[in-house]
């Protein structure tokens, strides 16, 4: 039977989750590792300074105290018996569209599977509904779960996958979108008056390019967009080459400043 591996950024009993999960328990063996508790835009960080803390909460079930990404290697390298066949990020309780991903652990678990040599997938629902129904995505991420077992990724490529809330059935493969949104920063003071930043989006007016994700979400479509490891900007590696010359004489200067030895 396929060996598959759930995680997210929401938390080891967030609903996403448990709707991903029983939409695949006839296809294959599901394993839970998520975090303990929610670590949204965690990205790919991982904890170095302290010890990742790990609980089992049911058969094949573990909340990690840690980030998204700390989750898939202590399942990789401890927790699983053997390598699983996919690993799938989610359902996440809200978009992770354009440059967004950045931040996103949910992406960033899925990166990890990825640089480990697994198929990975990572599933967001555009909605910030207190109780979204998180089933029409469920049903997605199993189909293109089947579809990566049956064909297979790309060498060191992972899909990201938005469904918007009022979904249409239309599935469309995108482009990553640039950044539509502004970050803003309210300020505050707390009872002992100290001051703090609560960070938020706003949405910005700009066109969105009709083959990118959020164009896809704004048409009632889901987005497919498949990322790669390598961000290596081809055409610059070419374009700048000829710094390295310069470059290099930045050596020879540091040489000529040094004191002589004595």
């Amino acid at each position: 039977m396929r060996q598959i591996l759930l995680t997210n950024d929401d938390g080891y009993n967030a609903p996403g989750l448990c709707a991903l999960a029983e939409a695949l328990a006839d296809f294959a063996e599901v394993s839970i590792v998520a975090p303990s508790t929610e670590r949204s835009g965690a990205a790919q960080s991982l904890t170095l300074r302290q010890p990742i803390v790990c609980e089992r909460a049911g058969e094949r079930h573990w909340a990690v105290d840690g980030t998204p990404a700390d989750c898939v290697i202590v399942a990789l390298h401890k927790l699983l018996p053997q390598k699983p066949d996919l690993v799938i990020s989610g359902i996440n309780h809200g978009a992770n569209l354009g440059e967004n991903i950045y931040y996103s652990g949910t992406v960033g678990a899925a990166r990890e599977a990825a640089l480990h040599q697994v198929p990975a997938l990572a599933v967001s629902l555009c909605s910030k509904a207190p109780n979204a129904d998180f089933s029409a995505s469920a049903r997605l991420a199993r189909s293109t779960a089947e579809a990566v077992l049956r064909e297979g990724l790309p060498e060191g490529v992972l899909l990201s996958i938005n469904v918007p809330e009022a979904w249409t059935g239309a599935v469309r493969f995108t482009r990553q979108s640039k950044k539509i949104t502004r970050n803003q920063l309210s300020e505050g003071r707390d009872p002992r008056g100290r001051s703090y930043f609560w960070l938020t989006e706003q949405k910005i007016d700009c066109d969105v390019e009709p083959d990118t994700d959020y164009a896809a979400i704004f048409g009632g479509a889901a987005s497919v967009t498949p990322l790669h490891l390598d961000p290596t900007h081809l055409p610059s590696l070419n374009h700048l080459s000829h710094w390295a010359k310069m470059l290099e004489g930045a050596y020879g200067s540091r040489m000529e400043r040094a004191p002589a030895q004595t």
